[in-house]
C-alpha cells in the first residue's frame, strides 16, 4: 500500500470561463502543456481517457474516468486501474475577460517509492511541476491554441 500525496495549484488566465474550459477540454492537447504527461487518449467513451506518465525514468499508465462535470465551472475524476489517481479542476470567471483557475491532483505514491523518497521533497518538486504546467496551460489558453 502506497502513501497519498494532494497538490493544488491556481492561476489566472486572460481570457473567457468558456475559451479556457473549451481549451481544458481537449484532453490530448494536454502533453502540449502537461510535461510529465507523454499521452493522452481519449477512449470510445467521452468519460474515459487512456493515460501515460513519463518523470524521472518512471513510466505509469492508467485510465481515468470523468466522474462529475459542470460545464464551464468544475470537472472531476479518479483513474480506474493503474496509477491510483484523483482530481478537481475548477474555474472561476473574474469578470468577462478574466478566469481563475484552480487544479487539485490527489494520487497515491506506490509502496515500493515510499521508502525512497523523501515526501515532503516530493511534495515540493510535484507542486512546483504541477504549477508550472498550470502556468503552460495559461499560455496556451493566452495565445494562439488551435484545437488539433
Amino acid at each position: 500500500m502506497g502513501r497519498w500525496l494532494e497538490h493544488t495549484v491556481t492561476t489566472k488566465i486572460n481570457a473567457p470561463v468558456t475559451r479556457v474550459w473549451e481549451v481544458w477540454n481537449d484532453f490530448e492537447a494536454m502533453p502540449r502543456w502537461m510535461r510529465w504527461i507523454e499521452s493522452v487518449k481519449t477512449l470510445d467513451d467521452p468519460n474515459l481517457t487512456d493515460w501515460t506518465l513519463s518523470a524521472q525514468g518512471f513510466r505509469f499508465t492508467w485510465k481515468a474516468r470523468i466522474t462529475q462535470r459542470v460545464e464551464a465551472q468544475q470537472l472531476h475524476w479518479e483513474s480506474i486501474g493503474g496509477l491510483p489517481t484523483k482530481g478537481t479542476v475548477r474555474f472561476y470567471p473574474e469578470d468577462d475577460q478574466t478566469t481563475g483557475v484552480k487544479l487539485t491532483i490527489r494520487y497515491e505514491l506506490p509502496g515500493v517509492l515510499v521508502p525512497l523518497m523523501d515526501t515532503y521533497i516530493l511534495d515540493g518538486i510535484v507542486t512546483k511541476e504541477l504549477q508550472s504546467n498550470l502556468d503552460r496551460f495559461r499560455d496556451l489558453v493566452e495565445g494562439d491554441y488551435k484545437k488539433a
